[in-house]
């Protein structure tokens, strides 16, 4: 009998709670997989089962196999899955959800380079300002930006990198209010708030923090909106490095405080598992990473006091 079908009978007897059960998983008959089970036995020279005529249970040897088997039979499984992928192209449709304000040229041209590397896949995106569930909703990989201590339980998030970010006005606010010359000012200023947001963590210098409360009169859910709102002249706000490089806000919004920056948050590939990961997701993991290595970080230029 051939050892690697016998080990697995083994694993399914245990898993089933019977050879009954066992045999017909395995399509098997009865007589078969007890002879499988006592072929491992006479090798190895143990009692791997007790058994009777109503129950089955693991002797103590039983156990020790049990578990180391079950060990190699998976490795073996994902070793043979990962075999499987190397030599077909990456395909299918791959379900991605992203902040709103990555709809922009920034995203749609590192689309492109991923579409003429990997023709066959269909990228589906969706913009959600929220915090998407990938298993109920069918996501395979959500761009989020967040801070370490938020990332999801259970996850893997992977880093792609910082994310850059200041408070910001345009310059027709700044000519009716001025700009703040340090964090207590901007307490002083209107603000558009994003979310939740009614404080800011500023860091000194000296890498002192200090936070900072915000008088918030008008608050967006997306920092898309938020960019609007500042560059109307409605109140200060924060926005990521992105906005000031946009040609529909680089003349509008400025910079401020640069020499004291808020707290950063870093952008993340976030997907369920590593295990047997899809090629069409490891892909596009894989690009992303490479991808914003070489991306060019926008020139930031501060406000002059």
């Amino acid at each position: 009998m051939d050892t690697l079908t016998s080990i697995k009978v083994f694993r399914q007897v245990v898993e089933s709670g019977s050879f009954v059960a066992a045999s017909e998983r395995l399509d098997l008959s009865p007589a078969m997989v007890s002879k499988h089970v006592m072929q491992v036995e006479k090798r190895l020279g143990v009692r791997l089962l007790n058994r009777n005529s109503r129950t089955l249970s693991l002797t103590e040897p039983g156990r020790v196999y049990f578990e180391r088997c079950k060990t190699i039979l998976d490795d073996l499984e994902e070793t043979e899955l990962e075999l499987g992928t190397l030599g077909t192209a990456a395909r299918g449709t791959l379900r991605i959800s992203c902040p709103s304000w990555f709809a922009g040229q920034r995203l749609a041209d590192a689309l492109a380079e991923f579409r003429r590397r990997y023709p066959e896949i269909l990228v589906d995106v969706s913009f959600e300002d929220r915090k998407v569930d990938l298993v109920e909703e069918g996501y395979d990989v959500t761009l989020r930006v967040t801070f370490e201590d938020s990332l999801p339980a259970g996850l893997i998030a992977r880093r792609v990198r910082q994310i850059p970010t200041f408070v910001a006005a345009s310059r027709e606010y700044l000519k009716r209010h001025g700009a703040p010359s340090s964090p207590q000012e901007v307490a002083r200023h209107d603000f558009v708030g994003v979310g939740g947001l009614d404080s800011l963590r500023f860091v000194g210098p000296a890498g002192k923090t200090e936070e900072v409360p915000l008088r918030v009169v008008v608050r967006y859910r997306s920092l898309a909106g938020t960019a609007n709102a500042v560059a109307a002249g409605i109140g200060l706000g924060i926005l990521p490095d992105i906005f000031f490089a946009d040609t529909v806000f680089k003349d509008d919004l400025v910079p401020l405080l640069t020499d004291h920056p808020i707290q950063q948050p870093t952008l993340y590939l976030v997907y369920v598992s590593r295990r047997h990961l899809p090629l069409k997701i490891r892909a596009f993991v894989d690009f992303v990473v490479e991808w914003a290595t070489r991306m060019e970080i926008p020139k930031v230029v501060a406000a002059s006091r």
